[in-house]
């Protein structure tokens, strides 16, 4: 189990290990590392998803490791209230950012092992606090900058992170 410790209340997460288990010990060695403290929700659309674990305060984007291998073959969809990995258009560029779904969206599941069908890694679930991923969700959002769309207008942040066995 982690529990993302938010400004607005805490969302407790079960990793699928087992169906996941890369993508499951990259976000844990993120969180190990403390790589999400600090860090903002900073793509919120209501009816699909809220995004995080890239970007700092001010939307200053972190360095990452490199990314992982695409594990979305793993049978789980994008249901709402799971976590799936956030990515460029190239199947395997994930590395910190995730999002959660509020949201059933299949569309973003695996169908195909070409660029188009490759989907997004599902990898978690949340378990308890999904009335915080609800008003996250509601929060007013803007743009930032140029290139920045759906950006909370007040910042939304990852205090901490815990991990329990």
């Amino acid at each position: 189990m982690v529990t993302l410790h938010t400004t607005f209340g805490d969302i407790k997460l079960r990793m699928f290990a087992d169906e996941a288990p890369a993508t499951v010990e990259n976000f844990l060695q993120y969180c190990r590392d403390g790589f999400y403290n600090g860090t903002l929700f900073h793509r919120v659309i209501d009816g699909f998803m809220v995004q995080g674990g890239g970007m700092a305060s001010g939307m200053e984007e972190k360095a990452t490791r490199a990314p992982i291998k695409n594990e979305a073959d793993n049978g789980l969809s994008n249901l709402t209230g799971r976590l799936s990995m956030a990515r460029t258009m190239e199947p395997h560029s994930a590395s910190s950012q995730f999002f959660i779904n509020v949201n059933d969206n299949l569309f973003l599941d695996h169908k195909a092992k070409t660029p188009d069908g490759w989907g997004y890694c599902v990898f978690a679930e949340v378990v308890e606090g999904m009335d915080v991923v609800n008003k996250i969700k509601g929060v007013a959002t803007g743009n930032w900058g140029y290139v920045h769309q759906d950006v909370p207008v007040e910042e939304v942040l990852i205090n901490s992170v815990t991990i329990e066995d």
